[in-house]
């Protein structure tokens, strides 16, 4: 994939939630939420203060992570669905 963020921004893929719940009913797929979760594909080199000096990012390319519901945009990159957002939109590390 020939797509680099920028700034402090990250391209994440969702994994793909349980099809069943934890007894064991099957979800049909149009009653299914997206998943808040997702792994990072890549990352942007970081924001900048404004003296210039560089921001490190805090997440890096395989981390799995948590995300609020309605973060990010949704862009289709070599027939992948992906979302891109920044890093402060991610919750947390898992």
């Amino acid at each position: 994939m020939a797509f680099k963020p920028l700034h402090d921004r990250v391209l994440v893929r969702r994994i793909e939630s349980d099809e069943k719940t934890a007894g064991g009913l099957i979800i049909p797929e149009n009653a299914k939420e997206k998943p808040a979760e997702g792994e990072i594909v890549s990352v942007g080199e970081g924001a900048r203060k404004d003296s210039g000096e560089l921001i490190a990012m805090a997440v890096k390319a395989g981390d799995k992570v948590l995300f609020g519901k309605w973060s990010g945009t949704e862009v289709k990159i070599d027939g992948e669905e992906l979302l891109i957002m920044k890093e402060s939109d991610i919750l947390g590390i898992m």
